[in-house]
């Protein structure tokens, strides 16, 4: 589309496919509006992961020779590539319930349609619907409400909009006729984005945006034109085009001087590839306001000569116009920044401009460099190259990011940040000076041309001690400042942006100086002038962008700076991990429309991050997470034997990051060979300090003898839980899920509140006597083993029936089969809890993993064959723990 920007083609028949780890762009024209709209809602359906069609799909896949006909050997295969390990007779009994043609042996695919019916049925969701239904296998709009009410804490819940739930998923259409909701339409219901975990209502702008910039969290990219690492990689305005649509408002543009007099963007002193700024500039325009108006920041890194910078300043006005207009803003009030709202559609530049003494005439003046820290660093840059040994250089370059690449995955993949970086980026600087050298002293026998490296021992190390031994202003080992020459035409375009040296002291300044650090400088101010860095986000913007040495362009923990205030926490967006997962869940809050407001105590007043209590006057949060079970869990991405490797041993991992007090992990036990539907029934609980700056992270794991294997997470901002039973889908996999029931309550001071039970409601409306509130289903949706919560029932020894019954599922392991299973060493548990912690504060010890066999199905009561054996007869005052207890009684075996 760049390269037909004339608009030859229709824009109703246009759209891109972004694709790969590089988000390389497919651009594709369809010959009508139509056809293209056929085209982007079926791939929206594909991504969304939620199909009506998956038994059809799994039929096909297990179909081998292609007949339309499924025998036993077939379903064995199919279950174990499912993560399903059901007992053979199990499988066999199942099989011949939906086996009902004259082709006996076989499954048709109607046939097969029941048969993953009767696989898929989710006692969970059965348990909960036969709590509010009074035992019934439906539910009417009456109980319907009633759930939705008192579990999924909705409001203005009308017979009208029950009414339109179960048209829209009851299945049968007798429920239909009957206003009723069967097990299925109440699955599917259930697994819908209506009872997601994220409040649907913050996928829209929810918060306040007319509060000074200074006040608001702002997603920011650092290199922004790069595709892979700081050093080899191809630089692309494709690049602008997705970030900015993806919700960042502060993207990166770096400046040098070009051939023909044009600008070029690029990474100076590196082989990375070059475009033109006049393309960037056109993308940028093109694309800042597709999906939501709120202000852009533009960060021009310049390093051209002042002919070029006076183009690059008529580039701006020329293409950005109007949107470079801020007149009506600039007239308000002075002493504080504008906000998001008053923006909206502008872009802001951020850059240098002369100092007030010089003449209004002067045409160009000098301006301190110091802070265009985002060059690369001494030891990788490439100077007054001709191309004479580029090749060589580039080969090693190559190699030993490849080795990068290999150390990061050995480690633990969850955490992109784990390795140790600058180990393997010391001994990378040796063999790249050796390298250079050897060319050099080769090309210098040839040509004049050389190519040169300066190397600088350690030098973010030397610029923190520097900092320290200065009171925190760093001068960068007492260097003489930088200066550069700047051109009037350019000064003039930044109005409330203004880069300052970094070197300048906190308290000085206009709201409109901004200050850039890199992370490693801005660690050292963050520890050791905590409340100055804090004061000065609560009027100014700083920005905080990785160290040069992450040449692999891997990422920090963004919540380590967001801790104290900082506005602009700038990430390599094309590398995608941890980090980037916590940047999207945290600008997911406010619509993701790359904004988001700071807690109040952050912008105004004061008070520590670090302390172990950081506000006495404030409630804390309790979140008390129920994770009940899981679905369609896969096997873990890199499994070696794919399909074919081992069923999966799943647990549970919940992270909370935030404030350093706030930091923490839990997790569940392991259950053994069951991807497909394992029943955890844990409870964990976090007591949150600064609860708006949490985030919330459900990761699941593959437990084996020598470790665990990561098979997906989810992130999601502690403000944007939902409360009651909620699935929580896993980034990136289609139907994977947990299921979980949410609960928050108010702690005040060292008091903690006693947490009534979320299901004290299904007790209610089941009429059970307080005896049985204490036992039966109960026992399911509120047991807690880790839970530190007062429940009130720590007198009750003895699990309830429906405990143990619960602990079971369709999925045992097959009978006569062992599992030995080796829980994590504590050397091992020790290290990770270690590696993670360095970045987000102290972690709470991980407990032993506890491993339970799980086994026997709940056949005869999802089915309905219960024989009666309690004398008495009122069905109002029966209770589930009675139905299960009756169950029992009729089947003592």
């Amino acid at each position: 589309f760049h390269r037909h920007a004339d608009g030859n083609f229709d824009q109703a028949c246009c759209f891109t496919v972004y694709h790969g780890n590089h988000m390389e762009s497919l651009d594709l024209v369809t010959s009508n509006a139509e056809e293209a709209r056929t085209w982007i809602t079926g791939l929206r359906y594909l991504m969304a992961g939620i199909s009506d069609e998956d038994s059809l799909q799994t039929f096909e896949e297990a179909d081998k020779n292609g007949d339309g006909l499924l025998n036993i050997d077939e379903i064995y295969q199919l279950l174990h590539k499912l993560n399903v390990n059901l007992p053979r007779r199990k499988v066999k009994q199942m099989f011949q319930e939906a086996d009902t043609d004259d082709h006996q042996g076989t499954l048709t695919y109607e046939e097969f349609s029941v048969f993953y019916k009767m696989m898929s049925l989710r006692r969970d969701l059965f348990l909960l619907m036969m709590a509010y239904s009074d035992r019934k296998d439906h539910l009417t709009v009456e109980e319907l409400a009633n759930f939705l009410h008192n579990e999924q804490k909705m409001t203005n819940v009308t017979p009208e909009y029950v009414a339109e739930i179960i048209d829209k998923f009851e299945v049968s259409d007798e429920n239909k006729g009957r206003g009723v909701l069967g097990i299925e339409g109440f699955t599917s219901f259930m697994r819908s984005p209506t009872c997601d975990i994220f409040n649907p209502l913050h996928h829209e702008v929810n918060q306040d945006m007319e509060q000074p910039l200074c006040n608001y969290f702002i997603a920011s990219s650092h290199n922004t034109y790069l595709t892979g690492d700081q050093l080899l990689s191809h630089s692309k305005t494709d690049m602008y085009a997705w970030v900015l649509q993806s919700g960042c408002r502060c993207v990166e543009v770096d400046c040098w001087d070009g051939p023909d007099g044009e600008p070029m963007v690029q990474h100076g002193y590196t082989l990375t590839s070059k475009i033109t700024f006049k393309s960037v500039i056109e993308t940028i325009n093109k694309y800042a306001f597709v999906n939501n108006q709120y202000p852009v920041i533009l960060s021009i890194e310049n390093h051209c000569s002042i002919q070029q910078q006076k183009k690059i300043a008529e580039y701006l006005r020329e293409i950005f116009a109007d949107k470079l207009d801020v007149g009506e803003v600039l007239s308000r009030d002075s002493k504080t920044l504008p906000s998001p709202h008053s923006l909206q559609g502008k872009i802001l530049i951020k850059g240098k401009r002369l100092p007030a003494y010089l003449s209004a005439d002067a045409e160009e003046g000098e301006v301190s460099d110091d802070d265009s820290a985002d060059e690369i660093e001494e030891d990788f840059k490439l100077k007054s190259s001709n191309g004479n040994g580029n090749h060589q250089v580039e080969s090693h370059i190559r190699k030993k990011l490849d080795s990068l690449l290999k150390e990061s995955r050995i480690v633990d993949k969850e955490d992109t940040d784990s390795f140790s970086i600058r180990a393997l980026l010391r001994a990378t600087h040796q063999g790249l000076q050796k390298n250079l050298r050897q060319v050099r002293s080769r090309s210098a026998q040839h040509s004049k041309s050389r190519l040169a490296c300066q190397s600088v021992e350690k030098e973010e190390e030397v610029q923190e001690r520097s900092g320290r031994e200065a009171g925190g202003q760093f001068n960068r080992g007492g260097r003489k400042r930088k200066t550069m020459k700047l051109s009037r035409d350019l000064s003039n375009l930044v109005v409330f942006t203004n880069s300052v040296a970094s070197q300048e002291c906190l308290n000085e300044g206009t709201p409109g100086d901004v200050l850039s650090f890199s992370e490693t400088r801005a660690q050292s101010l963050v520890n050791h002038r905590t409340e100055q860095f804090l004061a000065f986000n609560q009027r100014q913007l700083s920005r905080i962008y990785p160290s040069a040495y992450r040449i692999d362009s891997s990422n920090f923990n963004p919540q380590f700076y967001w801790n104290v205030g900082c506005q602009l926490v700038a990430l390599n967006y094309q590398t995608d991990g941890r980090m980037m997962q916590l940047n999207r869940s945290k600008f997911m809050v406010n619509g993701g429309i790359g904004y988001v407001l700071k807690p109040p105590p952050m912008c105004k007043g004061s008070f520590n991050p670090f302390s172990d209590d950081p506000l006495p006057a404030y409630p804390k949060k309790q979140l008390v997470l129920k994770i009940i079970s899981g679905q369609h869990l896969p096997k873990p991405p890199d499994s070696m034997l794919g399909d074919r490797g081992e069923i999966i041993d799943p647990f549970v991992e919940v992270e909370i990051i935030g404030l350093p007090i706030d930091c923490c992990k839990e997790q569940t036990r392991v259950v053994d060979d069951n991807g497909f539907n394992p029943v955890w029934e844990e409870t964990l609980s976090f007591t949150l300090h600064m609860a708006e700056l949490a985030l919330v992270r459900f990761l699941v794991w593959d437990h084996d003898p020598i470790g665990r294997d990561f098979i997906g997470q989810r992130t999601v901002a502690f403000s944007s839980l939902m409360p009651g039973y909620r699935h929580v889908y896993l980034e990136g996999l289609t139907e994977a899920s947990i299921f979980v029931h949410v609960s928050v309550h108010d702690v005040y001071g060292k008091w903690s509140p006693l947490v009534l039970n979320p299901s004290f409601t299904i007790m209610h409306f089941l009429g059970t006597s307080k005896g049985h509130q204490l036992r039966g289903i109960r026992g399911f949706f509120s047991r807690s083993s880790k839970s530190s919560v007062d429940t009130n029932t720590s007198g009750l020894r003895k699990r309830s029936i429906s405990d143990h019954l619960l602990r079971r599922t369709a999925s045992a392991p097959a009978k006569g089969r062992k599992k030995t299973k080796m829980a994590l060493s504590e050397s091992v548990a020790s290290i990770s809890d270690h590696r993670n912690g360095t970045d987000a504060g102290p972690l709470q010890p991980r407990a032993p993993l506890v491993h339970r066999p799980i086994s026997m199905p709940l056949d005869r009561l999802l089915q309905g064959q219960l024989s009666i054996c309690s004398p008495d007869k009122e069905q109002h005052d029966v209770g589930a723990d009675t139905i299960i207890g009756e169950y029992f009684c009729s089947n003592p075996s």
